[in-house]
């Protein structure tokens, strides 16, 4: 059986996104922004970060695997999903629901990166670090956890979860 601990309540991260969406909104005004949100766990984030902007953003996605249904990345990343818009000599921000061991997130920096764009940010909702093995530049951080796995506001284990409207730690 399964159990779940409280690590952020849904007010807590409507906060945080805010606060994100406010610093985003200043360093790219007057900007040609890309927000690129990584399926499927960013959706919500995505969804409710672009709510709180006050610039344009053209939005699309994208989706690399590398979990399956576990809890460990098993190291090979491999692309679903591509991106449909033309990001040649425009800023990008990629969005993402959580950075963990950064490989994966690395490998979508350089497939970004071969469409030339101006430049390449990272927005996470959670940075955690417990188990990270590539530095990645992240720009835009609304926590960081130090260890287990999480769940709920778009996290999945296993596709579920994701309906949770806080983040809480999965007990497995």
């Amino acid at each position: 059986m399964s159990e779940l601990t409280p690590v952020l309540a849904a007010d807590e991260i409507h906060l945080l996104v805010k606060n994100m969406a406010r610093r985003i909104s200043a360093d790219y005004i007057d900007r040609e922004l890309v927000m690129i949100g990584v399926l499927k766990g960013a959706f919500i984030f995505l969804a409710d970060l672009i709510r709180q902007l006050t610039i344009p953003v053209t939005v699309d996605f994208l989706q690399a695997c590398s979990y399956g249904a576990g809890t460990q990345s098993c190291g090979a990343v491999r692309l679903v999903k591509d991106i449909g818009v033309d990001i040649r000599s425009k800023d990008v921000l990629l969005v993402e629901d959580i950075v963990d061991s950064g490989l994966t997130l690395n490998w979508i920096l350089g497939h970004l990166k071969s469409f030339q764009p101006l430049s390449v940010g990272v927005c996470t909702l959670i940075d955690k670090r417990e188990r990270r093995e590539a530095e990645v530049p992240i720009a835009y951080s609304g926590h960081v956890a130090e260890k287990g796995f999480l769940v709920g506001y778009g996290l999945d284990y296993a596709e579920a979860y994701r309906h949770l409207p806080g983040l809480y730690h999965l007990k497995i």
